[in-house]
């Protein structure tokens, strides 16, 4: 008996392990198609920094080591985002034996919209808040100084800011889970609203560079996707409780 209750763990951790493995493989073919290009990736990420500096200013490496290696990390990170919707699919293909029919219907959607919002948090600080905010350091430095900024420091703060975005922008996405799930109703969540946009320029204070723009071009996106988020919740919320009275004439066991 112990033997035939271990064989459906065994058989999950050897499609948990297949599924981790099409994900490292993604993630290498993706990494070696783009490594040729390492320093124009860096070139296109630096340039919103560059386009701001002052006329002979120039980025630095403070390493020996940095004008190779640096590249080469942000090279790999990029492979990452890149496969983010293939490995979110075989999380997907994971978790999906366990799931009933209507539950694989509402994640489906849930799982594409959260990577297409991911990018678009992270278009958005490339496109938006880095020329506004680099433009503001840039005419904010103290007379005499002169900008040279570290490529390897840049590529950390570029980072943190593109995750702090993209995680932002999934704002919806967590309202979504958080109403069908049933911790909260959409109904409770409008009446938070003040304290919401409180709340997202306190976020956007901790995420963000210390300076007006970079903070209220976070908080005020938040804002409006905390609203989109609201707003698609209550179609996820019903089509839950229709669920649930159907659920009965599913079988025992999920498809």
């Amino acid at each position: 008996m112990a033997v035939e209750d271990t064989q459906p763990l065994i058989s999950h951790l050897i499609e948990l392990r297949k599924r981790l493995l099409n994900a490292i493989v993604c993630i290498l073919v993706v990494f070696l198609a783009l490594v040729y290009f390492a320093n124009d990736i860096y070139q296109l990420v630096a340039s919103p920094l560059i386009e701001q500096m002052p006329l002979g200013a120039s980025m630095i490496a403070t390493d020996v080591a940095s004008p190779f290696f640096t590249p080469i990390k942000l090279t790999m990170i990029v492979s990452v985002f890149v496969s983010a919707p293939f490995i979110l699919y075989q999380v997907w293909a994971f978790v999906a034996p366990a799931l009933y029919k209507h539950e694989r219907r509402l994640m489906m959607p849930l799982l594409f919209s959260s990577s297409a919002l991911f990018y678009l948090g992270v278009a958005f600080a490339y496109f938006v808040v880095f020329p506004l905010a680099f433009a503001f350091f840039a005419k904010t430095a103290p007379a005499g100084v002169q900008i040279a900024t570290d490529i390897n420091n840049y590529l950390d703060f570029v980072m943190a800011l593109f995750m702090a975005f993209g995680v932002s922008f999934e704002v919806p996405i967590a309202i979504v889970l958080l109403c069908w799930s049933g911790v909260t109703t959409p109904e409770d969540l409008k009446k938070k609203r003040p304290y919401v946009l409180v709340g997202a320029f306190v976020v956007g204070m901790l995420l963000t560079p210390p300076d007006v723009f970079s903070q209220t071009l976070l908080a005020i996106p938040m804002y409006l996707l905390f609203e989109i988020g609201v707003f698609f919740a209550r179609f996820y919320v019903g089509g839950r409780r229709r669920a649930d009275v159907d659920k009965e004439n599913e079988p025992g066991e999920p498809e």
